[in-house]
């Protein structure tokens, strides 16, 4: 693994492994609040009960962490998995007018904790399009 791949993956690999740790002891009330905002981006996750998509949360942002931070799982393969929870955080920014200004884009006070997953779009793009390593070739 390249160092610029370990600088690509270990930050937020750790980040969202510590994330999915904490939610695991989510209370009910916790998981509702965060249910009904990313219900705002993928409205079917309102279909599950509280418990049931805390868990998955919690599951989700551990299964994603550890694939960054396990060196045998490629860049491509962490980079679509952050990428994918990522379209998810970056769902409930768009379509939510309270987390932008007026223009759709730039965010408001309330978007800034969600704005920040651009920069995690812009790691997954830079795992899933890295350089390919070519086998050596034997003279």
């Amino acid at each position: 693994m390249s160092f610029s791949s370990v600088a690509l993956r270990a930050v937020p690999g750790a980040f969202l492994l510590d994330s999915g740790i904490g939610k695991l002891s989510l209370d009910a009330d916790s998981a509702a609040g965060l249910q009904s905002m990313a219900a705002t981006g993928v409205p079917a996750v309102s279909t599950l009960s509280p418990e049931t998509f805390g868990r998955a949360l919690a599951v989700g942002e551990i299964g994603v962490g550890a694939a960054l931070l396990t060196p045998f799982v490629g860049d491509r393969v962490a980079g679509v998995a952050l990428g994918g929870f990522t379209a998810g955080m970056l769902s409930m920014y768009f379509r939510n007018d309270a987390m932008t200004r007026k223009d759709g884009v730039r965010p408001s006070q309330e978007g800034t904790m969600l704005a920040k997953d651009l920069w995690l779009a812009a790691i997954s793009a830079a795992l899933i399009g890295g350089e390919r390593r070519r086998p050596r070739r034997r003279s």
